[in-house]
């Protein structure tokens, strides 16, 4: 039973090691490998007093990685949801980044698409769903495809 509690510790550590993760992703990396639901809570127990799981820490590590594609703070926090972080934790983490998400909007509006403002349409319609998609809300895709002089 010690050996086997040893070597599921060393596979959580070996996850670890390469990347954070949350309690939900170690939790079902480690069922995935055949481990029972008892050794898996001792394992993350063990792991969070030890300080080496931390949804907090997971959570701004994230959102940081996030903001480099750069995605909005709706589609962030929907990633962070799905990976088993509360969304009170989720916001809070987000919040805590203090991005410009209005200049981000428009960085990845003028990576995607070009400096030059759009007056069809269609293309400005395609820029938006685009934008929104990446999660940002419907001010900063405004302030991201209109022209400088209109905003």
């Amino acid at each position: 039973m010690k050996e086997h509690q040893t070597s599921i510790f060393d596979q959580a550590m070996s996850l670890l090691s390469h990347r954070e993760h949350s309690k939900k992703e170690l939790t079902t990396k480690l069922k995935l490998r055949g481990h029972e639901e008892e050794e898996i809570e001792t394992t993350i127990e063990r792991l969070e007093e030890m300080n080496y799981l931390n949804d907090t820490r997971f959570a701004e590590i994230f959102v940081r990685s996030r903001l480099n594609k750069p995605l909005g703070a709706s589609r962030i926090q929907q990633e962070l949801i799905q990976k088993g972080i509360h969304s009170e934790l989720a916001k809070k983490a987000i919040s805590n980044s203090n991005a410009d998400w209005f200049e981000l909007a428009k960085q990845l509006k003028e990576r995607r698409f070009g400096e030059e403002y759009c007056t069809d349409y269609k293309e400005r319609a395609k820029q938006s769903r685009y934008l929104q998609y990446r999660g940002f809300d419907f001010e900063q895709i405004k302030y991201a495809t209109s022209s400088k002089e209109s905003y």
